[in-house]
């Protein structure tokens, strides 16, 4: 078998900092393998005649984060040219053949396209071309990257199925879980102070607050049952926060660390994923469902397909489609045992974990290097 290259180099739209997801689970494991450098999209913070460069920090052992720093004002055609320069000096005296090129986004490819290295693999991890605001540019440049790509993984079943005619060499991997982690939220452990002092039944939701979340909803629900307290935690980003709900039974605690999670899952009687339907919400698997189902509390969810199936019809997550249904729903949660209900979650996430995930990850892209023909190291 041929030799796997040392270095994986990560083009990606999703900062490093930003929240603790799929890319940050699955890349901290792959460092058990190669060098991990994650290229950000770039920064805007140069003077308009200052010169743009790149910064590079060590997280942790065997893996860095890449951020250009490019002047402000200049044009698209211009600041591409500029991350051209700031890829080809990083590359420098490095050899394509010990790299890995990764793609969360297709849109690298307009300054990374003119290099060959050793594999090409895309995790499509989302359908970002349903996303608000996305480019013009996107969907070309996905059907160019599937064409480069040796390997592709989606970040879900549905995902996979819209697009497993568009490559030979395609495969689903669902979110999957850190169960040590969440499974602290079972021992009851001690709640944060600005959680802790909400008293009452409290119904919980993390991630990213943005074009996805359904608002109106939990709006709803908290006007009806202003009994009821609903912990919103996560960053609200691409939507104007003033038009969220203001009930004072609704509690925005901002962002949160990955290592906070399980102390304010502790405290919830029930889990929420209040998503729309949309575009954007389409394909999504959402991480949080098998987090949630972790810590041990039950989830409520609107119908996305990759909760529907297979969470929904096992029975261990409630689909609802309005905030009466909701309503009743929590209604039936916040009364019933859960001592078979677990057993049942625990038994469907018993073979599922990150470590599983990246395990056949690595497996896919050795098979993919060993199939490999000679290949050009430059273009």
């Amino acid at each position: 078998m041929k030799r796997v290259p040392e270095n994986l180099l990560v083009f990606s739209h999703l900062r490093w900092d930003f929240v603790f997801q799929r890319p940050q689970h699955l890349l901290t494991r792959f460092t058990r393998e190669f060098n991990v450098y994650f290229f950000e999209e770039p920064v805007f913070d140069v003077p308009k005649d200052g010169d743009s460069f790149l910064s590079i920090s060590k997280r942790e052992d065997k893996l860095w984060v890449l951020v250009p720093h490019l002047p402000e004002g200049k044009g698209k055609k211009e600041n591409t040219n500029l991350q051209k320069q700031i890829l080809k000096t990083f590359l420098k005296e490095k050899s394509l053949s010990d790299f890995i090129f990764w793609y969360y986004t297709p849109m690298a490819l307009e300054f990374s396209a003119e290099y060959f290295p050793s594999l090409v693999v895309y995790d499509c991890m989302d359908e970002l071309t349903g996303f608000k605001n996305a480019p013009t540019e996107l969907s070309y440049l996905e059907k160019e990257l599937l064409t480069r790509a040796d390997v592709v993984f989606t970040g879900g079943q549905s995902l996979y199925e819209a697009k497993k005619h568009q490559h030979q060499n395609i495969h689903p991997f669902p979110s999957s879980i850190d169960k040590k982690h969440f499974a602290k939220a079972r021992k009851k452990i001690s709640e944060p102070a600005d959680q802790g002092g909400i008293s009452g039944k409290k119904f919980g939701f993390y991630g990213v607050i943005d074009e996805r979340f359904d608002y109106q909803l939990v709006g709803k629900v908290a006007s009806a049952r202003p009994d009821w307290n609903f912990i919103l935690i996560g960053p609200v980003v691409k939507i104007n926060p003033d038009i969220l709900p203001k009930n004072k039974n609704i509690h925005y605690l901002g962002g949160k660390s990955y290592e906070e999670l399980p102390s304010y899952l502790t405290g919830w009687d029930v889990a929420m994923i209040p998503f729309l339907l949309n575009e954007s919400t389409r394909y999504i698997s959402p991480t949080k469902t098998p987090e949630y189902l972790s810590a041990g509390i039950p989830v409520i969810s609107t119908p996305i397909r990759d909760v529907i199936n297979p969470y929904g019809m096992l029975n261990l997550v409630s689909i609802v489609n309005n905030a009466e249904q909701f309503i009743t729903a929590a209604e039936s949660e916040l009364t019933k045992s859960r001592k078979e209900w677990l057993t049942e979650v625990d038994s469907f996430l018993a073979n599922k974990s990150w470590d599983q995930t990246w395990s056949d990850m690595m497996d896919l892209i050795r098979k993919a290097i060993g199939s490999k023909v000679a290949v050009p190291l430059s273009a």
